[in-house]
């Protein structure tokens, strides 16, 4: 059976309106108030009844996938190099260490060591424009609140990790070239860090001045070259947001100041794109309001790879589902060339990857692994896996190709994927969406399943059910010191379970 949004008939895409800068999110400005500046009163001015029943579920859906893809990335090379360095530093303050049943870091580490496991193996959420935007917010917010001398209750943590996200999606949209898929640098390195430091800001209580000396002074720790993609420092990028946002919240309550006008300057924030074009926040208690995440959901990934080779193992799956109907037992090595027409980018085009990394980022590999394997998973990134003859034998056989019509836009490309055999059947498949994409979201059991996956290869069961429990009623939840406490309930801790209290 077809899959929803692949085709056999190829047809050009829909090219869809580029709207004009600012994109309808701009807030009228006295003389005496800049973007900055309104950017810092929005944030200081947000509160839990402004959170709406959407924008709930749908953070808390961000929230049990982020926590699950950072369990299973604490298990992971770069992470444990990150936490062994980590631990060199200390301090009177400790924050938990996800996975850890007995290990703890100063709170800026923490933030950073969680940071990297969320994005080690490139298995977290997506947005549009294109970011990982739980990643930078989320571990931030939960090494704060280990250490504030009252425990914010869920609620709380849900505002602030939205104010978090919505910082990021209003930055976003101050720029066109942002809507592509990247060139230059890594998003979430540039408008994670600002993201982080809103959502500490707001947990901290900061005044409207010090959240906006707060980003001035994130900014000066955002941007990370798109050149070390594909290798073991990119998943540091979204350590680092969490780590420098989290710094620059407490930096800016202890009085630093940076520039006021760090938002509004092109020689600020807007170095980091060609066509940046800033404007204001409006007045968060305006009946205008509308958080982005209520209208641009998030993109889930079933696979642990960029969010492009989703689109090419789809493609994949059903091509081989197709020829196997159509000759039987079809044998792979009758494949005689293989046609991919992708979008334009040169960090997801790795034709021969020899690191999981590389792989993680190589359209060719993620089509050949389904090809072959008749699906793609955490271990597909294996060495083992990499190193296949069989495999290496496919990679040699794939010709990529990016037609004109085929933008470098989450919302709009497509992978066609074309197989020619030696005995002349052959076949072409098209896929527009994939499951998971904002098009096509997640089921809500699929990603509690994905969840528990992820997270019983670190937790114990009823550490497992613990978090999908509070998390689910995340908003009733008077202390967000329980989800701390069910992150580290490992096979060997010995944290005890008690009901957790769901009043407010």
């Amino acid at each position: 059976m077809m899959r929803k949004g692949l085709s056999v008939i190829k047809s050009s895409a829909v090219v869809r309106p580029v709207l004009s800068h600012g994109f309808g999110l701009t807030g009228s400005l006295s003389p005496f108030q800049g973007i900055t500046r309104s950017f810092g009163a929005a944030i200081h001015a947000f509160n839990t009844t402004q959170l709406t029943d959407g924008v709930i579920n749908r953070s808390k859906r961000m929230m049990l996938d982020t926590l699950g893809v950072g369990l299973l990335g604490t298990r992971t090379s770069v992470c444990k190099k990150a936490l062994k360095y980590s631990q060199l530093f200390s301090s009177e303050e400790r924050s938990s260490v996800w996975g850890e049943s007995s290990t703890s870091l100063p709170p800026h580490y923490a933030a950073f060591v969680n940071g990297i496991a969320v994005h080690s193996m490139d298995f977290d959420d997506t947005w549009h424009p294109a970011t990982h935007p739980s990643g930078a917010v989320l571990p931030a917010l939960l090494a704060l609140a280990d250490v504030l001398p009252t425990q914010p209750s869920g609620l709380d943590l849900l505002l602030a990790f939205n104010v978090g996200v919505e910082v990021q999606g209003r930055l976003l949209r101050f720029s066109r070239e942002a809507y592509n898929i990247p060139e230059r640098f890594h998003p979430p390195s540039v408008v994670g860090v600002m993201g982080s430091t809103a959502a500490s800001a707001k947990l901290l209580g900061l005044s409207p001045e010090q959240c906006s000396h707060a980003l001035a002074i994130a900014a000066s720790s955002a941007g990370a070259p798109l050149a070390n993609a594909a290798t073991q420092t990119k998943p540091l990028h979204i350590g680092n947001a969490a780590r420098r946002g989290l710094e620059a919240a407490q930096l800016a309550q202890m009085g630093l100041q940076g520039n006021p006008a760090i938002l509004d300057m092109d020689c600020g924030f807007g170095v980091y794109y060609k066509d940046y074009s800033p404007a204001a926040m409006e007045d968060s208690a305006s009946s205008s309001f509308k958080w982005i995440l209520e209208d641009q959901d998030v993109a889930f990934k079933r696979i642990p790879a960029h969010l492009a080779m989703h689109w090419a193992v789809d493609a994949a799956l059903e091509a081989r589902a197709q020829l196997q109907n159509t000759v039987g037992n079809f044998d792979l090595s009758q494949i005689r060339h293989i046609s991919l027409r992708v979008p334009p980018s040169k960090y997801i085009n790795c034709p021969s990857p020899a690191t999981e990394h590389q792989a993680r980022h190589s359209f060719q590999f993620n089509a050949c692994s389904a090809l072959l394997d008749n699906q793609v998973t955490v271990s597909s990134f294996s060495k083992a896996k990499i190193n296949r003859p069989a495999l290496k034998e496919l990679l040699s056989k794939v010709k990529m190709e990016s037609p004109e019509d085929n933008r470098p836009n989450f919302d709009e490309m497509y992978c066609e994927l074309e197989l020619q055999t030696h005995e002349g059947p052959s076949c072409t498949v098209r896929c527009d969406t994939f499951y998971g994409h904002w098009r096509k979201p997640l089921s809500q059991q699929y990603l509690v399943e994905k969840f528990s996956s992820n997270a019983s290869s670190v937790l114990c069961p009823e550490g497992v059910d613990r978090v999908i429990d509070v998390i689910g009623n995340i908003e009733r939840v008077k202390q967000i010191s329980i989800l701390s406490s069910s992150l580290r309930m490992t096979s060997n801790s010995h944290e005890q379970l008690t009901d957790f209290d769901l009043s407010v």
